[in-house]
Formats: C-alpha cells, sequence, structure tokens
C-alpha cells in the first residue's frame, strides 16, 4: 500500500472513543482560540471585499452560516470566508516544526463541513485531528525552509489536503473516498508567497482558498470524482513537486504519539511567528528594568535563519511598513510598538502606528541579525536572543527557548478564554460570547454542530 492510501486507512480508522482526555480537551481551546480570531477577523479590510462577493451569491434557505455575518452562502465560499477572516489578524495557531497555521484551513473547512452533514460535536473533533495530523506531517516532510524558498506558503498548500481530509471524515468517506478527496485537493493546492512584496491580502486568501479547496475537493469525492491514489509519494507528487528535500519518511513518523494538536502553538501578539519570541524578550527587558523608549539607544534582535527573509530584511523595506501586512512581517514594527504600547496585540497593528514618528524613530533602533547559537535545536525550539543597550551604556540581555504560547510555555484555559472575549467582544456582546465558551468547552455533548454554527451568526 503507497503511502497516500496509508494515510487515509489511518485517518478512515481515527476515532473519538480513541483520542485521549488530553487531546479532545486540547481541541477545544483550540477550536476556542480559532472562533476568536475568525469572529473579528471578520471585521477586517480584508474580509469586506469577500463579504461583498459573497452577498451577490447568498442562499438564505440552504445556506451555511458565515460566522460574525449575517451572510448564509454555499459550503465553499462559506469556507473561504472563515479561513480568510480567521488568517487576517495574525493571531491563528501555528506549528513550529511545519511552520504553517493549521486551524485555519482545517477549521474553517470541518465547520462548514459540519453544518452541511449535521455532525456531533465528537465528529467534528475527529475531523479536526485528522486535519491537522495531515497538514502539519505534510509540512514537516516538505522542509519548511525549503518549501518556502521556492515561493509556496505552506498554510495554503499542506492547508488543502489537510482541509480535504478533515471533510471527508465528516462526510464519512470510506479509504478509498478519502484517498480521492487527498488525490484532487493535490492539484489545488497553492499559495504564493509574493505577497511579501507588497503587502497584499492573497496571503489571508491563501487560508480560505485551502479551505474552500479541500472541501470541495471531499464534496467531488463523495459524489464518485477521482484524484491519483499517489498523490504525497508519486513522481509527480506533493513532496516531490513542491521542495527539493521532500523526506517521505516523515509523513507516518510518529503519527498520534501525541498528536499534532498537541505540539500546536498560540499567539499572543499579532504578527508573525518569528517575531513572536523576540517580542517577549523585549517585553520581558523593558518591564524588568522600567525603561522607557527614551532610555533606549539601540535593540539587537536574533532572527532564525528561516524567518530572516520575512522578518528582518530588505532592512529599507521592514523599516518602512506600507500596511498592516507588511507592519506584521516587520520585526522592528513589532518590537517598537511592543517598547511604546507595552504589548503587539492587535490594536497595535493599525496604519496610525504604522505612520507614528515615535514608532519610525524607535524601529531604527532596532537591529536584526542571524545568530548560529539559536539555530542549534531548531525547529524543536524556537529560540529568541534579545540585548537592550541604554543610552547611558548599560545591556540587557535575555533569550528564551519557547515563546509564550508554546505547549511548553503556554497559555492557560483562562488565557485562551481571556484572548478569546478580547477579540470577540467587538463583535457579539459579552453574554454570546459566554455562550459560545460554554458550548465549545462541552463540545462533545453536542448533538448537531448546526447549533454551535448559528450561535456564531451574527
Amino acid at each position: 500500500m503507497g503511502l497516500t492510501k496509508k494515510m487515509a486507512q489511518i485517518c478512515y480508522d481515527l476515532n473519538f472513543e480513541t483520542l485521549p482526555a488530553e487531546v479532545q480537551d486540547r481541541v477545544k481551546y483550540l477550536l476556542l482560540d480559532y472562533l476568536g480570531v475568525a469572529i473579528r477577523g471578520a471585521e477586517t479590510e480584508s474580509s469586506v471585499p469577500v463579504h461583498r462577493f459573497l452577498s451577490k451569491r447568498q442562499d438564505a434557505f440552504r445556506g451555511v452560516p458565515v460566522i460574525a455575518t449575517s451572510l448564509r452562502v454555499d459550503a465553499p465560499y462559506a469556507a473561504l470566508a472563515l479561513g480568510t477572516a480567521a488568517h487576517s489578524l495574525e493571531l491563528d495557531d501555528v506549528v513550529n516544526a511545519a511552520s504553517l497555521h493549521p486551524a485555519v484551513s482545517v477549521m474553517s473547512a470541518v465547520l462548514t463541513a459540519g453544518y452541511m452533514a449535521g455532525c456531533s460535536g465528537r465528529e467534528l473533533m475527529e475531523g479536526i485531528v485528522a486535519g491537522y495530523e495531515v497538514t502539519v506531517k505534510l509540512g514537516i516532510a516538505l522542509g519548511p525552509a525549503a518549501h518556502y524558498a521556492r515561493g509556496f506558503h505552506p498554510t495554503a498548500t499542506c492547508g488543502t489536503l489537510g482541509a480535504a481530509v478533515a471533510a471527508a471524515k465528516i462526510f464519512k468517506l470510506d479509504p478509498v473516498g478519502i484517498t480521492n478527496a487527498m488525490g484532487i485537493a493535490g492539484s489545488q493546492a497553492a499559495g504564493s508567497m509574493e505577497f511579501l512584496a507588497d503587502g497584499a491580502f492573497t496571503k489571508r486568501f491563501h487560508a480560505g482558498w485551502s479551505a474552500h479547496s479541500g472541501l470541495i475537493a471531499a464534496l467531488l469525492a463523495g459524489e464518485g470524482f477521482t484524484g491519483p491514489g499517489s498523490i504525497i509519494e508519486g513522481k509527480f507528487g506533493f513532496l516531490h513537486a513542491y521542495s527539493p528535500v521532500s523526506d517521505s519518511d516523515k509523513v507516518l513518523a510518529g503519527w498520534g504519539s501525541p498528536y499534532e494538536v498537541m505540539k500546536t502553538s498560540i499567539k499572543p501578539h499579532a504578527c508573525c511567528r518569528y517575531n513572536q519570541g523576540a517580542i517577549d524578550c523585549i517585553l520581558q527587558i523593558v518591564s524588568e528594568h522600567g525603561l522607557s523608549p527614551n532610555d533606549i539607544d539601540r535593540v539587537e534582535v536574533s532572527i532564525l535563519k528561516a524567518g530572516f527573509a520575512l522578518v528582518a530584511e530588505p532592512r529599507e523595506v521592514k523599516l518602512n511598513p506600507k500596511s498592516v501586512v507588511d507592519a506584521q512581517f516587520s520585526m522592528p514594527f513589532g518590537g517598537a510598538v511592543a517598547i511604546l504600547k507595552g504589548n503587539a496585540f492587535l490594536e497595535q497593528y493599525t496604519m496610525k502606528n504604522i505612520s507614528s514618528a515615535a514608532v519610525r524613530d524607535l524601529m531604527i533602533r532596532i537591529h536584526c541579525s542571524e545568530n548560529p547559537g539559536i539555530e542549534k535545536e531548531f525547529p524543536q525550539k524556537w529560540p529568541a536572543e534579545v540585548a537592550i543597550i541604554t543610552k547611558e551604556g548599560k545591556k540587557y540581555r535575555v533569550r528564551l527557548d519557547h515563546p509564550k504560547g508554546d505547549p511548553e510555555n503556554p497559555l492557560t484555559w483562562d488565557e485562551i478564554i481571556e484572548k478569546f472575549k478580547n477579540l470577540a467582544t467587538a463583535v457579539f456582546p459579552g453574554d454570546k460570547c459566554s455562550a459560545i465558551v460554554e458550548s465549545v468547552r462541552g463540545l462533545e455533548n453536542v448533538s448537531d454542530v448546526k447549533l454551535l454554527m448559528e450561535q456564531l451568526q451574527r
């Protein structure tokens, strides 16, 4: 049996009753995080044209609810909107070893599929676990740095196949059907990193398109449409086409031991993951030593090589962001607002701060470099190191191995709920947000996911 078919069989066999309690709890934790980001993401400027596009394609009677709106549309369009919204804030979950964001693809597809199928909360959880496993294992097997170097965004590419498997689980496809869904998805997996050139919205669209494509793949497979049964390992398959250093042995290595949901990180800062550890270090130094912006002469930030081209160079570009997307991928901007505002959460990534003279002045004092000393255990660890030199000549240095939000340095349930409410209360009243939290925490008792999805409408 080939690799693709083995994956399909394993995903087919995955059953809620065999999932450990900690995995079930983690799925709910990740789902609540996703929902908060998706709800608030529906308010972003990139979601507005998506909603206008959808408003011309409404299906008020048979359509799937689009979270945080009053729209109801055909399921693939709903998945497109959800994924695009959830990826628009740079606050979505991430798996360090694969350097991708699984929730925005997998959960956007599984929720829309779940609404169509009227699945239970337990079945939803099965789809999420399977979708994360496929998405992340493929990302690891590709070799993230090599995949990025070819110009691909792994959230978009790997997420398409993960979304297809997640939806296929919800639709109760057999191993042949799941294989076909992956095969069809493999011909749709795309996502260009060229958004970095001018901060275009296409990065956000990648997540929506992967959920949309994955859902279509599962729906077609359910109707008997076929896809290549060797889409992962074949001569012209996913691994060979998307990376020059892919390793097929990594796809099944350690499958479910533990499940990838247990190795997924949460973002406390609204920017690229490669900035997060450094921002933690900056905040720690400034807080512990009571530093003001006027005290600081220079900030030296060590950036992991895999992320250097994303957040640190070209320096003149990173010092002059032209959009919120540019700012989310600028370490100097993230560091500057952290120092000035005391955080790098969503409210700091604005055009007002981008044009602020105080922010710009501080950005110039932030210098990024590669540091071989933090590379040794990457990607098992995502170390960060920052030194702040004051105008008086004092030097304060902090290093950490795991950014806040990593499984080794996790946010608590209370912190996840706080993050959710901070985001969602901009759209929904507090009592509705509390009801959503209650539904997610009791997901295993939800008889029909339609009930949850109806809660999420405006």
